[in-house]
């Protein structure tokens, strides 16, 4: 083992966190360790795959230096406010610096009770681990912001929800765990000191240009908001839903965090919704844009006071700063966009272009990963496979007159233009029936096999795989999934 655990967090106050003494687990077995991640995190794979590997996943073997903590923090959940959640079945050890220079979180989930588990067992069944593993890992290799995956075990214990369920623990990798809850947590119960010394840490940790602007703290807010809009608009355009936007669940970091029952969108449709929780659709598709936006405001609420000593000079410094949002969420979505539909630049014009498709997309209930796949094929003269997506094939028709006078704006070689297309348009995601079926392997049958094969498709998603081809295609009727749920 090369790496040292510190926990820098914990240099923090007390009242940020409690530290911890974690539960027992009688039979802990390693089911996956992810040997690059670990080699990036400068941890001997091979040590970690040995004897020991299962019982420090487990927590009954701690690491050189670990400190373990559960962190306080509060949040919007469902847009109602409660004021004291924190780390109920998540454990900080602490962190390191990877080879990369960047500071890192190592956190067991599912590790037992803490001080902030609300009744709850803290413990997390084995299904949620293997969803959250391979999904957090297929967003990493689809280039998007988000926490890690670096071992998933079995504890030898049952956890009950519904039914008896195998314990499981995921370690999990973040750039940190601050959350917009963390800030709320503070000034809910006006601790502006605590506020200060938050804010400090997360400028230090993840924003130091921050320090040297005029008003560090608002510099920091500007940067949490560019690196939520530019992450939500990276979900929207690979079919992704959270789930649950709650503000406990919005990392400061810009990274994609928590992974209950997020789910990929098969046919385009903003309204769909998954979680089994969110019966209102607070968090549907097309809403986690103007979602994004509520929660930065509760942010910049939680922060007025280190923004200026004048309430109203605070309150119209927080306003400027949210107030970038939608443009940086816009330039940042059609930006991308524009790339998926094969075009170079942003032009006048492309953002209606790229609605009206979208439009029909939705009316012909167009699967939305095939159809930008397939729009590289007709970039190259065959329009056949992306006609097929449509109910009414002539809809793609009209739309691709003008699409093919816009793409003539822009001279490319054909096959040039489809490769660039291709690197942006994914053709395997974590289709929703897929990962469910793999979880019913897992859990009913003790059955490994689909996960990693999942997990190897997934980790090259924009190269065509031939022997997996059946992987690409959206489910049949009986295999649809219509709600997914936490876990917890």
């Amino acid at each position: 083992m090369s790496s040292m655990l510190d926990n820098s967090y914990a240099g923090l106050p007390d009242r940020f966190f409690r530290r911890i003494q974690l539960a027992s687990a009688p039979a802990p077995m390693l089911l996956k360790l992810n040997r690059t991640l670990a080699a990036e995190l400068r941890f001997d794979p091979d040590h970690l795959e040995g004897e020991d590997g299962a019982a420090i996943f487990a927590g009954q073997r701690m690491l050189e230096g670990a400190d373990p903590i559960a962190l306080a923090y509060a949040g919007h959940q469902f847009g109602n406010f409660v004021p004291q959640l924190g780390d109920g079945r998540a454990i900080l050890l602490g962190d390191v610096v990877d080879r990369h220079g960047r500071r890192r979180d190592i956190q067991l989930k599912g590790a037992g009770r803490t001080p902030f588990s609300r009744g709850g067992d803290g413990r997390a069944a084995l299904g949620p681990v293997l969803r959250e593993y391979l999904v957090s890992e297929a967003m990493a290799a689809l280039g998007i912001p988000t926490t890690r995956s670096l071992a998933a075990v079995t504890t030898g214990e049952t956890v009950m929800r519904e039914t008896a369920l195998p314990g499981a623990i995921l370690t999990r990798v973040a750039a940190s765990h601050v959350r917009v809850g963390t800030f709320q947590f503070f000034a809910s119960r006006d601790d502006v000191e605590a506020l200060r010394l938050l804010a400090d840490h997360v400028i230090s940790r993840h924003y130091p240009a921050a320090a040297t602007g005029e008003r560090p703290y608002v510099a920091l807010l500007d940067a949490i908001i560019a690196a939520q809009a530019d992450l939500v608009a990276r979900w929207l355009l690979v079919g992704f839903v959270h789930g649950v936007m709650n503000t406990d669940n919005m990392s400061v970091a810009g990274e994609t965090i928590d992974y209950g029952p997020c789910a990929f969108i098969d046919a385009y449709d903003p309204a769909a919704v998954f979680s089994s929780i969110d019966r209102k659709g607070r968090y549907a598709y097309g809403n986690q844009p103007s979602v994004a936006h509520w929660n930065l405001t509760r942010l910049a609420e939680a922060m007025l006071p280190l923004l200026s000593e004048n309430e109203t000079e605070a309150v119209e410094l927080a306003q400027a700063a949210l107030n970038a949002f939608p443009g940086r969420f816009e330039r940042a979505y059609h930006g991308e966009l524009t790339r998926k539909l094969g075009l170079c630049d942003v032009r006048e014009g492309d953002a209606a272009l790229a609605a009206t498709i979208l439009n029909a997309m939705a009316a012909n209930q167009v699967d939305f990963t095939l159809f930008f796949r397939a729009l590289g094929v007709a970039v190259a003269g065959d329009d056949e496979p992306v006609r097929a997506l449509f109910i009414d094939p002539s809809a793609f028709d009209a739309w691709a007159v003008g699409w093919r006078v816009r793409l003539a704006k822009e001279p490319q070689d054909a096959s040039i233009r489809r490769a660039t297309m291709e690197a942006v348009n994914p053709a395997f995601i974590p289709r929703n029936h897929r990962v469910e079926a793999m979880i019913v392997a897992a859990v009913e049958r003790g059955d490994l096999g689909p996960f990693k094969t999942l997990l190897e498709l997934l980790s090259r998603p924009y190269e065509d795989q031939p022997d997996f081809a059946e992987f690409a295609n959206p489910p049949e009727a009986h295999e649809r999934v219509l709600a997914t749920f936490c876990g917890t």
